[in-house]
């Protein structure tokens, strides 16, 4: 019998404004524990059926709004909430809740937006959940007939050969297989995250790059960036290929967790508990030894490669995130849109649009297709066509999850006379910039320049485009 119970390596839901982690199976059958990351509150008020929800403040401030009464919280204190009661809370905090019984589809009723969260413009009534999607969802005991239907057409379609796959038919029902988990998965954040992830994204980013005035300044924002691996592959990209330039590099995420252990640059060479991955599987023995000093059992990014990194807590769908930073020449906003709903994330890929300068570029994947499409033809952005097909199949982690599970990347398909925008990962931006150059208060890596830097692009040139 298990007596200790550790948090998961990835959030197990989120919202707006938070990042949820629900322990093991307990004991206690009728009882659930969740620890929760809160940046500006839930994004929803709600009314529960049968659970009643305890919370306990960690840390932090804020309040709760329950049957129309706030009441101010803070460390220490308890909140109890019981059945057939509308409440939210807002606020920046950590939580622990105890849920009991444990939580079921159908218990909660979401009754209007929380306006502390997704701003007043959308403190209003929310739209009921569409029946296709409600019988999708559907449960018998407890368990989705859909998604085991999903998992068995997975295997099944592994088996298959890539020829027979890529046919008409076929590719029609994984379009199909698809679209039935976008409807039925339950979407959250994760931490999941490795170095070098997409080589011919950074591969496209290095001519880019290469295309820069001497000692010219250059600003790029990392959104999403976990414990950190994305944002050190592109700064050790930019720096090896250009150390002339006047790099500045912010990265941001929502869990405070991620960006604290992002800040100190050291991973273990097997799996990296927090994000549950092995974040240096994709690294070649020469990059080691250009990106990292070992020592036993970890890896430390080299400070050459930190310096002038800036790490942020933050929401990429908030707004003022976006003015923050002042218009930026490079915006990365990987594998995270994916995990909103389709309204969410479109809402949040046109707040990101905001932060990229005039000619500026963003680079945006792991994102549903459809949403990437519209936002890109509404705003009129120039698809990059260097490297389109190699950059969408350069992330197998997502390849490999279509058609069965909502994250997946589905295979790019030159039939579809929008093929050269829908499967375009990068783009360059028209008209102007709208963010302001207000400055937040940051945290600045301040470490001495390598200078082996000015001999790196001879040595590692062929590793970041291979």
């Amino acid at each position: 019998m298990p007596y200790i119970h550790a948090r998961p390596a990835t959030a197990s839901f989120s919202g707006k404004g938070l990042l949820g982690y629900t322990f093991g199976n307990l004991q206690q059958k009728d009882m659930e524990m969740y620890y929760v990351e809160v940046e500006k509150g839930h994004d929803v008020f709600m009314v529960s059926k049968k659970i009643t929800r305890t919370y306990y403040v960690v840390e932090g401030s804020g309040y709760f709004t329950i049957d129309g009464q706030r009441y101010d919280v803070g460390p220490g204190m308890v909140v109890e909430v019981p059945p057939k009661v509308e409440y939210c809370y807002s606020g920046k905090m950590t939580l622990v809740i105890l849920s009991r019984p444990r939580w079921f589809r159908g218990n909660d009723t979401f009754t209007k937006w929380n306006p502390d969260v997704v701003g007043p413009e959308a403190a209003c009534a929310i739209e009921p959940e569409p029946q296709i999607a409600r019988l999708i969802r559907w449960r018998l005991r407890g368990k989705s007939p859909v998604n085991a239907w999903l998992r068995w057409n997975q295997r099944l379609w592994d088996r298959l050969p890539g020829s027979l796959t890529a046919s008409g038919p076929i590719r029609r029902y994984g379009d199909l297989l698809h679209t039935m988990a976008r409807l039925q998965g339950n979407r959250a954040q994760a931490l999941a995250t490795l170095f070098l992830r997409n080589r011919p994204e950074l591969e496209m980013l290095r001519r880019l790059v290469q295309q820069k005035e001497k000692g010219a300044r250059l600003n790029v924002t990392v959104l999403a960036c976990s414990t950190g691996a994305e944002a050190y592959s592109i700064a050790w990209t930019i720096k090896t290929v250009r150390p002339d330039l006047q790099l500045k590099l912010r990265a941001v995420d929502i869990s405070r967790e991620a960006v604290a252990h992002a800040r100190g640059g050291v991973y273990p060479l097997g799996t990296l508990q927090l994000s549950g991955t092995q974040v240096l599987e994709s690294v070649t023995p020469a990059e080691r030894e250009n990106i990292f000093d070992i020592n036993g059992d970890q890896a430390t990014v080299k400070p050459w490669i930190r310096k002038g990194i800036e790490w942020h807590v933050g929401d990429a769908g908030d707004p003022e995130t976006a003015a923050a930073f002042g218009p930026q020449d490079f915006v990365i906003a990987n594998n995270f849109l994916c995990h909103m709903e389709p309204p969410d994330a479109e809402r949040c890929l046109r707040n990101i649009a905001r932060l990229v300068a005039p000619k500026g570029y963003l680079f945006v994947s792991g994102i549903d297709l459809d949403v990437r499409t519209k936002v890109a033809r509404d705003l009129r952005w120039e698809p990059l066509q260097d490297l389109l097909e190699e950059i969408h199949d350069g992330d197998t982690y997502l390849r490999r999850y279509w058609p069965s599970r909502y994250a997946g990347l589905e295979p790019l398909n030159k039939k579809r006379k929008d093929w050269r925008i829908r499967y375009a990962a990068g783009f360059q931006m028209r008209g102007t910039a709208t963010a302001s150059a207000l400055q937040p208060e940051v945290v600045h890596d301040e470490l001495p320049q390598d200078p082996r830097a000015d001999l790196a692009l001879a040595e590692c040139d062929h590793a970041v485009g291979g």
